[in-house]
């Protein structure tokens, strides 16, 4: 500022003062230089603190140890990217925060919005399983809950060894309704997800009716076991399976398995430290399906999180009585 205030007296402009300042890499604003002089802070400088402060407490939390010392650890939210971060703030503490305020409290802290890498295949065709056909044909849209279920599972690294952990997502609200993980890849690594979501979803008083429901996965050997079809006979439930060989066959279960490697598994979020036994990731993907299920801000679904949308059609269902 008194660089600017010398260049001044010697009749430069305050743009050309700064112009020149910010070829050489010093990025000062007018507006900053003007208030500084009218002895203010500058109100861009207020607000930015203001959404630091905010991103601040939304990514990170303050845990005591047990020997009284405390630390702190980074939040779920701390994996956003700027998006959802600004939708994140506007929801819960600045209605008002600009996304250019909410990307510079970011560099500022440091943040970065988690991406995914390159998935393992996890797909083994069955030689001589009996395959249903795609009902979907690559369309993971839904008109209603428990109208479309798709399935697949993923690999887990352990010290003692590969965990594999299946998921089942309600496609309307891209919920997860259940998940299993276990050391092998027998069929009850499919089957027993699939009974625990018929249960989970008869407990909270959406029973799944004949031919209510589609069932949809890829051709890998457990899904088009005798064991799994019969079950899906058994309750009435259309099968629908994806191509061999088609990369976009169960394109959304795709995107769910990179998302918890990338937010689960890659990160300390959920646990801390190695995965050692199956026991540990166990212990962080029931945190995550929880954090994904009821507070994770979904772009496809308006940057609510899957239990506000389901919730929210429900609601529109259950109309007040008309005054008499």
């Amino acid at each position: 500022m008194g660089f600017i205030d010398q260049m001044r007296s010697e009749g430069h402009a305050v743009e050309s003062i700064i112009r020149v300042l910010r070829e050489q890499g010093v990025k000062v604003a007018a507006r900053t230089y003007r208030a500084w002089r009218q002895g203010r802070v500058a109100a861009r400088t207020v607000t930015d603190a203001l959404v630091v402060d905010a991103v601040r407490d939304a990514a990170w939390r303050v845990e005591v140890l047990p020997d009284g010392t405390t630390r702190r650890r980074m939040t779920p939210e701390g994996l956003y990217g700027r998006k959802k971060m600004t939708a994140l703030i506007r929801r819960t503490q600045i209605t008002d925060a600009s996304r250019g305020a909410v990307d510079r409290a970011m560099r500022v802290l440091g943040l970065q919005g988690i991406t995914r890498a390159k998935a393992i295949r996890t797909t083994i065709p069955a030689k001589d399983g009996v395959r249903a056909g795609d009902l979907l044909n690559r369309d993971f849209t839904a008109p209603r809950p428990d109208h479309t279920w798709v399935t697949d599972f993923t690999y887990v690294r352990t010290w003692a060894g590969w965990v594999y952990v299946a998921f089942i997502l309600d496609v309307f609200a891209q919920r997860i309704v259940a998940w299993h993980a276990q050391t092998t890849k027998h069929t009850d690594l499919v089957m027993i997800p699939l009974r625990m979501a018929l249960w989970e979803r008869d407990r909270q008083g959406h029973t799944i009716g004949p031919g209510q429901l589609i069932h949809h996965s890829d051709a890998g050997s457990q899904y088009t076991s005798i064991v799994l079809t019969e079950h899906l006979a058994l309750e009435q439930i259309a099968p629908s399976i994806g191509s061999v060989g088609d990369a976009y066959d169960n394109a959304l279960m795709e995107t769910i398995n990179g998302l918890y490697k990338a937010e689960c598994v890659r990160t300390t979020i959920f646990h801390d430290g190695p995965y050692k036994t199956i026991a540990d990731v166990e212990y962080a993907t029931a945190g995550w399906v929880d954090w994904y299920n009821h507070r994770r801000l979904h772009g496809s679904l308006g940057m609510v999180s899957p239990d506000e949308y389901e919730a929210a059609y429900y609601a529109a269902l259950t109309r007040e009585p008309l005054p008499a």
